[in-house]
């Protein structure tokens, strides 16, 4: 691309001092982690940096040498979240071990809630273990198949959703992790999100919850060629898109900022036609580009950044090509 910007693929996102942690942690050290973990000033900060240091360390060993060197109660927490996403990638990858790496994970996971009972995580854990389990109701664990609490949601991890709930309300993980497990059996998540966007806060990225689910929904409708561009200018999704903008952008603490709200936000804006307001999303973003969702609506999965280089070209101008410019799609 032309002009001053350079994108940056980081899981870090916005969050500097966790970029520096994540160097030595993909390098088998764990001190600067630990140090990283205790200044978390809130349980949404706390979760969002340890699904991020345990992906990095999913690979590696710097938790196993934290956990023996020093069994603190956060190295009991990151030994269950590295567990968990071990057994997440095996059962993407349909390893033939995912399930026995799924039930170590639940074991770490329980744990790590009995050595700190507060904490919101190790619940988050579980939660996240439930997408694994079987789609059938009546095969599933128990704690996977608890009457939900709106009439008419299906049945679902409900319970272990309440524990992350009574801890941290409106975690930002453990409601996507939801979703993730509603999709995972086959029910009606688009029941699920729109139930989720009429109690969501102000300034809550539970309002985005929707455009990730029509965000895929239209990449895997439309590489059947069921869909057309024109599905993102129609309700429900516009609906949800100008919701976003109005309910959430403005009134969300922008330290807190996910790369992937901001881009799925832009993404449906842009696609939707909506202009105005897309400038001051695309800004914020910044470098941050994330391949999801711009794969979806790309003309080819992997041409994804192309689609959103010509996308914020439209409303963002570099120092030296010019100024911002918002106004809707022609």
């Amino acid at each position: 691309m032309s002009g001053s910007f350079q994108p940056q693929f980081h899981p870090a996102g916005f969050d500097s001092p966790l970029r520096v942690v994540l160097d030595d942690v993909r390098a088998g050290r764990w001190r600067s982690m630990k140090a990283l973990l205790e200044t978390c000033a809130t349980w949404g900060l706390r979760t969002s940096r340890s699904q991020v240091l345990a992906a990095a360390a999913a690979n590696g060993d710097a938790v196993e040498a934290w956990l023996q060197e020093d069994p603190h109660v956060n190295a009991v927490m990151m030994q269950a979240r590295v567990w968990v996403e071990r057994a997440l990638n095996a059962h993407r990858a349909r390893q033939r071990d995912a399930g026995s790496l799924a039930d170590r994970a639940r074991r770490a996971c329980w744990e790590a809630a009995r050595n700190w009972p507060a904490d919101p995580v190790p619940w988050v854990g579980l939660l996240a273990l439930a997408q694994v389990d079987s789609p059938d109701v009546y095969q599933r664990r128990p704690e996977h198949r608890v009457d939900s609490w709106e009439y008419m949601l299906p049945y679902g991890p409900w319970g272990l959703l309440r524990e992350v709930q009574e801890r941290d309300p409106g975690n930002r993980e453990a409601w996507h992790r939801m979703l993730q497990a509603m999709q995972a059996y086959g029910a009606n998540a688009h029941d699920f999100v729109r139930w989720v966007s009429t109690w969501a806060p102000a300034g809550s990225p539970l309002v985005l919850l929707p455009l990730y689910l029509h965000a895929e929904h239209y990449g895997i409708q439309r590489a059947n060629g069921q869909l057309t561009p024109l599905y993102w200018t129609r309700d429900p999704v516009s609906h949800y898109t100008l919701r976003a903008l109005a309910w959430w952008f403005p009134q969300a603490d922008a330290r807190l900022w996910s790369p992937l709200d901001l881009n799925h936000l832009a993404q449906a804006l842009h696609s939707g036609g909506f202009g105005e307001g897309a400038a001051a999303v695309f800004d914020a973003i910044g470098p941050f580009v994330t391949p999801v969702p711009w794969k979806y609506v790309a003309d080819a999965p992997e041409r994804w950044l192309e689609e959103f280089e010509r996308a914020r070209s439209r409303y963002v101008r570099d120092p030296e090509t010019g100024p911002l410019h918002a106004g809707r799609r022609g």
